[in-house]
């Protein structure tokens, strides 16, 4: 077992923007019949074909480091895929008590130096505009196949939710897939593209601890202190496909206002046992629930527990789940 997956960061502020715990999101051509030749104007020089920058032995250890911990979790029966089963049931108290541990609280602080604490309900209320932007060492393929998971994945948190989740558009939560070699010029990249986050609040997530997959950062300003408005979500280049997948699931999720992990949660990914690798079927309900009009940012969990409870009796009526 590892000590850290993936974490999630919490805070506020926009001028100077805090980090939260929990980031954001994005042409054919026609082939002509028949060339014409122009034997007097020269050919435009044709854009050289995108190829990984070569990695260092740094960045070589950490995808092996990487491997391993993926093989052992597997060799255990862990990082599952089905999303839960008979073997998982949980009933309308226990969606309910573990919704409350997620979602109104923070898992750590705003620089990893210790646990969060109880906070607020977290949201988006714009709609969310995603966008992948990679590492100069990240492969062609491992893009086209990452880009394409990650905007199924938007997809579904859309459904999940209810809230509109798109890939386009003026981005306002960032993907990013970098490694050690890249990451530091990767996040510079990401917040020209959202210039409301500072250069200082990004410090915790350039310099990861090598047993942190993936970080994710939400970030709220103006007046709306516990409403999302901007967000950044790291995963690591080196991580094999089922572990980067994991990332992806875990970390757009807590960017969408599950901030929090807990041991009592299952089938779940905010869970640090790393039993399930995937979204599961409890996961989707947390989300709906988070999204459930008769919740609003700014609610503490005393306050919404008895709606809370409402919800997840209404959400499970047919039984154990």
């Amino acid at each position: 077992m590892v000590r850290v997956r993936s974490t999630f960061l919490a805070g506020l502020g926009f001028i100077a923007l805090g980090l939260a715990a929990c980031t954001d999101v994005q042409q054919p051509i026609l082939p002509m019949t028949k060339p014409v030749a122009r034997p007097d104007i020269p050919a435009a020089p044709q854009k050289p074909a995108q190829v990984a920058r070569p990695t260092s032995e740094a960045s070589a250890a950490l995808r092996s480091y990487l491997n391993q911990v993926q093989s052992a979790q597997l060799s255990q029966g862990l990082l599952r895929r089905d999303g839960g089963g008979e073997d998982t049931p949980f009933t309308d108290a226990m969606l309910a008590r573990n919704f409350e541990k997620i979602a109104f609280y923070n898992e750590y602080d705003s620089d990893f130096s210790g646990r969060g604490g109880a906070s607020p309900l977290r949201r988006w209320t714009a709609p969310i505009r995603m966008e992948v932007i990679f590492g100069d060492g990240v492969p062609p393929s491992q893009r086209k196949s990452d880009s394409e998971t990650i905007s199924a994945y938007a997809a579904r948190l859309g459904r999940a939710t209810g809230h509109p989740v798109s890939m386009g558009g003026t981005p306002n939560f960032i993907v990013i897939v970098a490694g050690e070699d890249d990451r530091r010029d990767t996040l510079a990249a990401a917040i020209a593209r959202m210039p409301s986050i500072s250069q200082s609040s990004i410090a915790p997530l350039i310099n990861l601890p090598k047993d942190t997959y993936c970080v994710v950062a939400a970030y709220s300003g103006g007046s709306g202190a516990n409403t999302y408005t901007a967000a950044l979500a790291v995963i690591r280049a080196e991580n094999p496909s089922l572990l980067r997948l994991s990332c992806i699931h875990e970390e757009l999720a807590q960017g969408m206002g599950l901030a929090n992990d807990s041991p009592h949660a299952r089938p779940s990914i905010f869970n640090d046992d790393d039993e399930f690798a995937l979204l599961t079927r409890q996961d989707e309900l947390m989300l709906k629930m988070l999204y459930d009009p008769r919740l609003s940012p700014g609610m503490h969990a005393e306050e919404a527990r008895p709606t809370v409870q409402r919800i997840a009796r209404e959400l499970t009526s047919a039984g154990p789940v």
